[in-house]
């Protein structure tokens, strides 16, 4: 039993063991991560955006266990503007808006009160946002909030650590530049190609070390976990925008 209440990530989980988790009480937030599946240059393999969420979500959840649980479901993102670089996979903004409405939809009929995602693609933060005042009043009652991973961050750490470009939010996350590369060395470094960093006219990447990554990474697990401990102590509630009367 002892492993099951250990389990953070949803699908691993049966539906009896899901029940009564959940009608225990022991499960009080859900986590849904989301990204993209799309180009990162020539050096870092294209599920970077989304294997970066995962590993940070996951990490929050194993801080938070037995209390959180991921929901994953949402791999693929918004990404026209990768599509010249053959591989990417890109949603249109109705079918992402729609399919992340119905996970949140699936979790909130589940009986989760709490709900945070967290996004780890730049391309889908602007469809999100303008449409987030409607899925606040969709979900009346539900604790639910939005944020990238990197929300996290602040200029002081940008300067404390990035040896590159310094400025915030202009190079974090960036794209396949020194922050994501490092971070890719510290956690998946079989998703870089080193030998095509060092090709490429972009050499912002050759300033990323696994040391800073790794850095980065507890940083960000760190704040992170402390946003969704305020999501659970109520310390942060998300507000319905209001009706029209």
């Amino acid at each position: 039993m002892n492993n099951i209440k250990a389990e953070i990530i949803l699908g691993k989980l049966t539906r009896k063991e899901f029940r009564e988790r959940m009608h225990s009480g022991e499960l009080e937030v859900c986590l849904i991560p989301i990204a993209a599946i799309e180009q990162h240059l020539e050096h870092l393999a294209m599920e970077h955006d989304w294997r970066s969420v995962n590993s940070i979500v996951q990490a929050v959840a194993e801080r938070l266990a037995p209390r959180a649980l991921i929901a994953e479901g949402l791999m693929c993102g918004i990404s026209e503007h990768h599509m010249r670089h053959p591989g990417t996979i890109t949603l249109t903004p109705s079918t992402f808006l729609g399919v992340l409405e119905d996970i949140i939809n699936s979790m909130a009929r589940a009986g989760f009160h709490n709900i945070v995602v967290i996004n780890g693609h730049g391309g889908n933060i602007e469809p999100i946002r303008g449409t987030w005042d409607q899925f606040l009043r969709k979900f009346e009652g539900i604790n639910l909030h939005f944020l990238s991973y990197w929300d996290t961050l602040d200029q002081g750490d940008a300067d404390n650590l990035l040896q590159g470009g310094k400025q915030i939010p202009k190079d974090l996350p960036g794209h396949a530049q020194e922050f994501e590369t490092s971070i890719a060395l510290a956690k998946f470094p079989e998703n870089v190609r080193l030998e095509s960093v060092k090709n490429q006219i972009d050499s912002n990447p050759t300033l990323a070390s696994a040391n800073q990554g790794r850095q980065w990474f507890n940083i960000i697990t760190e704040r992170l976990t402390n946003f969704v401990n305020e999501v659970l102590n109520g310390e942060r509630q998300s507000e319905t925008p209001p009706f029209h009367p």
